[in-house]
């Protein structure tokens, strides 16, 4: 039983974390596109009403993206808290830096189990 939730655990953790880097890429190209519309118009010393319209657009797309990292911030968050409820409170999934609030009770990340 044990072994089924800490498999479950790990299979939902690789999802999130490939779902997070596929946000933070997409938020990264969207800046850089944002980026380089504003200084291609500007190095074609084209007026800045050229290109306004597809520019508002693509900055709201970056805008929706920033909502969505938010969202998968929050997503993992919640599921920290259901790994805890879980009785998997010690399995460590992922990166080795450990963000302030995930820490165990004794402020540390790992802790022992014997």
């Amino acid at each position: 039983m044990l072994k089924d939730r800490r498999d479950a655990a790990i299979k939902i953790a690789e999802s999130l974390f490939a779902a997070e880097k596929a946000i933070d890429n997409a938020l990264a190209r969207a800046a850089e596109l944002n980026g380089n519309m504003v200084t291609a118009r500007s190095e074609a010393k084209l007026s800045a009403v050229v290109g306004h319209d597809a520019f508002e657009v693509s900055a709201s797309a970056f805008a929706a993206l920033a909502r969505a990292r938010c969202d998968i911030v929050e997503t993992h968050k919640r599921l920290n808290e259901a790994k805890i409820q879980l009785g998997l409170r010690t399995l460590a999934i992922g990166e080795t830096k450990v963000p302030p609030g995930f820490e165990g009770a004794d402020g540390r990340h790992l802790q022992s189990v014997a």
